[in-house]
C-alpha cells in the first residue's frame, strides 16, 4: 500500500485520526515511536525552529528540506504549506508538485494569503484547488490528500455561514478534506460534519481537547498544531533560566 492510499484510508477508518505535528526530523521520529499513525508538519513550529515567525518567511527550498522527514519515517506525512508560497496559481501548483515529489502523502493549504489582508476570493481559491488537483492527477499523484483550510474563524465576526459555503465549494473543486482551525462550538462542528461531505479536521484549542467527544460528533481528524513545540520551548526556557540563576545543572538529571 502506498503512503498516499494509507493516509486516505486513515480518514475513513474507525476512530479519530490524531496527527502528530512535527517541526523537524527528531520530533517526527519521536512522534512515530510514540504510536501516532500519521504526521502533519507545523509551519509555525518549523518557522520557530529556524528563528522566524510564521507566515511563509522561510525560503521554500529550505522548507522542502525539512519536509524530507517523510523519507525517514514509515508513517504517512502531510505537509503544511500555508497558502502555497506563491503569488500566482502557477507558482503554487508547482510548489505543490515539488512537495509531493519529496514523498509526502498530502498537503494542508489555506485560503488566507500572506501578502494581503483577508481571505482569497472564493472563486479564485476554488480555481486554485482545481488546478492543484488536476496537476497532481496528471503527474501520477492520484488521491494525494488536499486538506483545504479556511481561516474564516480567525477573520470573520460571524464565520459559520461563510465557512459552510467555502468548504462545500472547496470539496466540489478537488479538496479531499476540510480544516477549520478556530472552531470550538460543538453544535457548529456537528452540523458541518453532517453537511459538508468530506472528512473534517479541527485544531486542538483550550476547551477543545477531547478526541472521544470529537469523534462522537463526526470529526475525523484532529491536530494540535504548534501546541507541542510551544510547550517544549517553554520547558527549555524554564530549565535554561534555572541553570543561569542557580549556577547548577542538577535539575537536568532528576525525575
Amino acid at each position: 500500500m502506498t503512503n498516499i492510499k494509507e493516509f486516505n484510508e486513515l480518514h475513513f477508518s474507525k476512530g479519530l485520526l490524531i496527527l502528530g505535528n512535527a517541526w523537524d526530523l527528531l520530533s517526527a521520529l519521536i512522534l512515530e515511536k510514540s504510536g501516532f499513525k500519521a504526521i502533519g508538519t507545523t509551519s509555525w513550529g518549523i518557522a520557530n525552529s529556524l528563528g522566524y515567525s510564521d507566515g511563509e518567511l522561510i525560503d521554500f527550498e529550505r522548507h522542502l528540506g525539512i519536509i524530507l522527514m517523510a523519507d525517514n519515517v514509515k508513517i504517512p506525512v502531510t505537509a503544511d504549506i500555508e497558502a502555497g508560497y506563491g503569488e500566482t496559481a502557477e507558482k503554487i501548483v508547482d510548489n505543490v508538485l515539488r512537495t509531493a515529489d519529496v514523498g509526502v502523502a498530502g498537503i494542508n493549504i489555506e485560503d488566507s494569503p500572506k501578502k494581503q489582508k483577508g481571505l482569497r476570493d472564493l472563486s479564485q481559491h476554488c480555481s486554485l484547488l482545481l488546478k492543484i488537483r488536476e496537476a497532481l492527477d496528471y503527474n501520477g499523484y492520484e488521491d494525494f490528500y488536499i486538506n483545504a483550510r479556511t481561516d474564516t474563524y480567525f477573520q470573520k465576526e460571524n464565520p459559520f455561514p461563510e465557512t459552510v459555503e467555502r468548504e462545500k465549494a472547496y470539496v466540489e473543486n478537488g479538496a479531499s478534506g476540510i480544516f477549520i482551525p478556530g472552531i470550538t462550538n460543538y453544535d457548529e462542528i456537528k452540523e458541518i460534519t453532517l453537511n459538508i461531505g468530506a472528512p473534517l479536521n479541527v485544531l486542538s484549542l483550550p476547551g477543545l481537547t477531547n478526541g472521544k467527544e470529537l469523534e462522537e460528533i463526526g470529526v475525523k481528524r484532529f491536530s494540535f498544531g504548534n501546541a507541542l513545540t510551544d510547550k517544549i520551548i517553554d520547558l527549555l526556557e524554564q530549565d535554561t533560566a534555572r541553570i543561569v540563576e542557580l549556577n547548577d545543572t542538577s535539575h537536568l538529571y532528576g525525575n
